[in-house]
């Protein structure tokens, strides 16, 4: 029975998702044809899309901080990944406009195909000329002032329980290249409510419990300690997700 209704909830939260998607469409559509000006209109879309198909069926979010964000400045935030609303928890948590980096396949999501087009970059995984065309838009991203969100264990686990893998260096030769601070997060919990795309377990009502651990100054680092600074960021991560994992 229960198996029954995390399936049911799951259904649920595809159907919300695409009733407000289908309500913001048009706009969206609209605003697509000019992403670069109306940039922040497409994100706000996105924004609250995602957060009305959560509070529909009940899940919430909750944040900690280690040291309050100053979010008039531009990070590249580094959150674990082990849930489908990770992208969700997110547009929770940034108070200004900012871009996903994700795999090329989000295009083929009805849901996510049209900000993959428009504010977020797709990247296929081992091609050379992917990674370096997002390479190139995500430093014009970053020379707007805008966040960028990569995930840098590069996909969701395919065990379960998940653990945080190692990272790939991406996020943190960007970083330190171009002296943009890096911001930790960990999503400790959403494996718990919907782990993956809750094909497998399903989904259920809960309250996410997310970490936001302070600012990294790259500066600190140096274009040459890229793979200090990926250690150090995982090590933190690390030690903050077996806190709340492993009590």
């Amino acid at each position: 029975m229960l198996k029954i209704l995390r399936k049911l909830h799951r259904s649920a939260y595809f159907v919300f998702i695409l009733f407000f998607f289908s309500l913001a469409y048009p706009f969206l559509l609209f605003y697509a044809k000019k992403p670069t000006k109306n940039y922040n209109k497409i994100v706000s879309f996105r924004r609250w899309i995602s957060l009305a198909g959560i509070y529909a069926v009940g899940i919430r979010i909750k944040v900690t901080y280690e040291r309050e964000i100053d979010w008039r400045k531009h990070y590249v935030i580094c959150p674990n990944h082990t849930s489908f609303l990770d992208i969700t928890v997110l547009t929770f948590l940034c108070r200004e406009p900012f871009s996903f980096m994700g795999k090329v396949e989000l295009l083929d999501n009805p849901v996510t195909r049209i900000f993959f087009e428009t504010v977020d970059i797709p990247v296929k995984r081992d091609s050379k000329v992917s990674a370096f065309k997002a390479y190139k838009r995500a430093l014009e991203l970053l020379a707007e002032e805008k966040s960028l969100v990569i995930f840098p264990e590069g996909k969701i686990d395919d065990n379960f329980p998940p653990t945080l893998h190692p990272f790939k260096s991406g996020a943190f030769r960007l970083a330190t290249e171009h002296n943009i601070p890096i911001l930790p997060v960990i999503i400790q919990n959403a494996w718990e409510v919907f782990w993956d795309d809750g094909r497998k377990f399903g989904t259920k009502p809960g309250v996410i419990q997310v970490t936001v651990l302070a600012p990294i100054d790259t500066q600190d680092y140096g274009k040459e300690n890229a793979e200090q600074l990926e250690t150090t960021v995982y090590g933190k991560m690390k030690d903050a997700w077996d806190l709340y994992n492993k009590s």
